[in-house]
């Protein structure tokens, strides 16, 4: 089952943010995260700074769930969240997104509703799929996080890029050992 449209620009979104703010090579500045939420449909109009301060410690928080390593520790993790994130379901019908659910209203702070929204959407991802479809890049000295939402979830690597490195890097290493 393949997390499409709507949710999906949530799980991404999420996954962008981790790696921005909390990745060895990761650009936090207002200006660099301002272009996570834009790349990922989010309604930038009403960032500020301190929508960028209030962003970077999500960040941090939806890390550990990333990083969690049993299924039990993620719904932890995620619960927690639940609990500080106020939630004010309301369907909307705006724009080529069609009817669809969103877990903040209008109104409230644009870093209220990024933290509802990638809350919600990887917390379906994790109760869809579990935490086999999160985690940290499998690359050596990567520390870049993914979320998974094709439909054979095999990913492992937070980018092709990663993936290419380390398939070939093994393929070189079985070549040397004939």
């Amino acid at each position: 089952m393949r997390v499409t449209g709507y949710k999906s620009h949530g799980v991404g979104a999420a996954a962008a943010l981790v790696n921005a703010v909390t990745s060895a090579e990761g650009v936090a500045n207002d200006d660099a995260l301002r272009g996570v939420l834009a790349g990922h449909g989010f309604f930038v109009d009403a960032f500020t700074a301190a929508t960028a301060a209030q962003l970077r410690p999500w960040a941090r928080a939806l890390r550990a769930v990333f990083e969690a390593e049993t299924l039990d520790t993620a719904v932890d993790l995620l619960n927690a969240l639940l609990a500080d994130v106020p939630m004010h379901p309301h369907l909307s019908d705006h724009d080529e997104l069609g009817l669809h659910l969103h877990y903040a209203p209008p109104e409230v702070d644009l870093a209220h509703r990024f933290r509802a929204t990638t809350l919600m959407n990887l917390s379906e991802l994790v109760c869809d799929h579990g935490i086999d479809r999160i985690g940290v890049c499998a690359a050596p000295g990567c520390d870049r996080v993914y979320a998974d939402d094709s439909r054979g979830g095999r990913r492992r690597f937070c980018s092709d890029a990663c993936a290419n490195r380390t398939n070939v890097a093994a393929f070189r290493a079985r070549r040397r050992v004939r």
